[in-house]
């Protein structure tokens, strides 16, 4: 990770002693690098944006979503692709422009479309039949004409965990390429007054660090444009590559973005002057490799355990409803013991977390010194991406707030839950 550096025993994280940081702010806490933040979209741009004009990023909001963050992107001129009326709602409280925000999602509720087109949002993703009508009613409502990217499932297999594949056939995610389903999906969107048919969508998963599968779900893509060129007389504007740039965690070896993008491009300029038509503009929606790694999350240690024979656990103040990841994908994580980031590590042991599951287990086996002891810190590293947007209350635990830090400056970005805010929507029925 950039922007993390050890002094006089402690580790710092884009200027910030992540030691005081824990003092002052509490813990657990997630902490954001602004400047790291800044360097990914700033790859982005010299590597993806600038070098292909006309092209977008439309930033995952899945990812990390919080205003603070929309207010980053909205400066630094990126798109956002929402999958919710709550992410659009965040967005809608800074501003956001609207012809920037992509709405995406398998199954997007009546008034999460009333909402998108009373916004005006740029691009509504369209993930299936149904959808349509809810959408031409919206806009009747609102007098609007809504630009359409219809969402494919290309049927590439990518190597990833199951749960994060959605290009593959068998997904709940996009419209089968199946003649008699997908045609006629771009019959009714390509002949409705309210909408604009505007191009084709596709996202094959996540933790990707090949380009083979993309290129393979391109051609496929590339195939049904030149298909609706024939069937329509129509002509693909854009084509949106989806995201999943695989970033580090413990030992993957993270690949620019011109490693996925330059071959990408290629593929599509060759592609579309064989179909005979201009190539359309690309959109990508990178998420995780935007804010993965400028987020580490610090714990303090509470309990000590140690099973003679068997293993050693140090349990610390938040775990798995702080970060899922872990139970849910296997997901692996490194950590450091930030006020004695310079100790030799003696020992291996299991760092858990206080929720009441056998699985709560944060990293399986951490190296750590010897002298850790209650009331020390542990840094986990790479958890800025999936940590705080899928946070719970399970155990009526709160949910840890966030932290941005910039050049040695930290101010809060969300405020820690409190207890009485895990409770103020409980109301005891006057039955009981």
């Amino acid at each position: 990770m950039n922007n993390l550096e050890i002094r006089d025993n402690r580790l710092y994280f884009d200027g910030c002693d992540t030691t005081e940081l824990a003092e002052k702010f509490g813990t657990p806490v997630y902490v954001m690098s602004y400047s790291e933040i800044m360097r990914r979209i700033n790859e982005l741009k010299e590597q993806f944006t600038e070098k292909y004009p006309s092209s977008r990023i439309a930033y995952a909001s899945k990812a990390f979503c919080t205003t603070g963050m929309y207010e980053i992107l909205k400066k630094a001129g990126a798109c956002i692709d929402v999958v919710s009326g709550g992410e659009l709602y965040a967005a809608q409280q800074v501003d956001f422009p609207a012809e920037c925000v992509e709405f995406n999602g398998n199954n997007k509720l009546p008034e999460e479309i009333d909402q998108a087109v009373s916004y005006g949002v740029g691009r509504i993703i369209l993930d299936g039949l149904q959808e349509i009508e809810l959408i031409e009613a919206a806009c009747k409502k609102y007098q609007k004409k809504m630009n359409i990217m219809v969402r494919i499932t290309p049927g590439v297999a990518a190597s990833t965990h199951d749960y994060i594949v959605t290009g593959k056939k068998d997904s709940k995610f996009g419209i089968p390429l199946v003649e008699e389903i997908f045609l006629p999906v771009i019959k009714q969107v390509v002949d409705s007054e309210y909408l604009e048919f505007v191009g084709l969508h596709m996202h094959i998963g996540s933790q990707l660090f090949e380009n083979d599968a993309y290129l393979q779900a391109l051609d496929v893509l590339m195939d049904w444009v030149a298909r609706i060129k024939d069937e329509f007389n129509v002509t693909v504007k854009e084509v949106n590559f989806g995201g999943g740039y695989g970033v580090t965690y413990t030992d993957e070896e993270r690949k620019p973005y011109s490693f996925f993008m330059d071959p990408m491009m290629e593929r599509l300029q060759k592609r579309s002057e064989e179909i005979g038509i201009p190539c359309p503009v690309a959109v990508i929606e990178p998420g995780r490799s935007v804010v993965a790694e400028a987020g580490i999350t610090l714990y303090k240690v509470g309990q000590i355990k140690e099973i003679p024979g068997v293993r050693k656990y140090v349990s610390v103040n938040g775990g798995m409803g702080d970060n899922i990841r872990v139970a849910l994908y296997q997901a692996e994580y490194k950590g450091i013991v930030a006020n004695k980031a310079e100790e030799p590590l003696e020992e291996t042991v299991s760092l858990c977390g206080k929720y009441c599951e056998s699985g709560d287990i944060l990293i399986p086996e951490m190296k750590i010194p010897s002298s850790v002891e209650q009331g020390d810190i542990i840094a986990v590293l790479s958890t800025g991406a999936y940590g705080y947007t899928m946070a719970s209350n399970y155990n009526n635990n709160p949910i840890p707030g966030v932290v941005l830090v910039k050049e040695g400056k930290a101010a809060w970005m969300v405020k820690p839950q409190t207890y009485d805010q895990i409770i103020q929507n409980h109301v005891i029925p006057d039955f009981i």
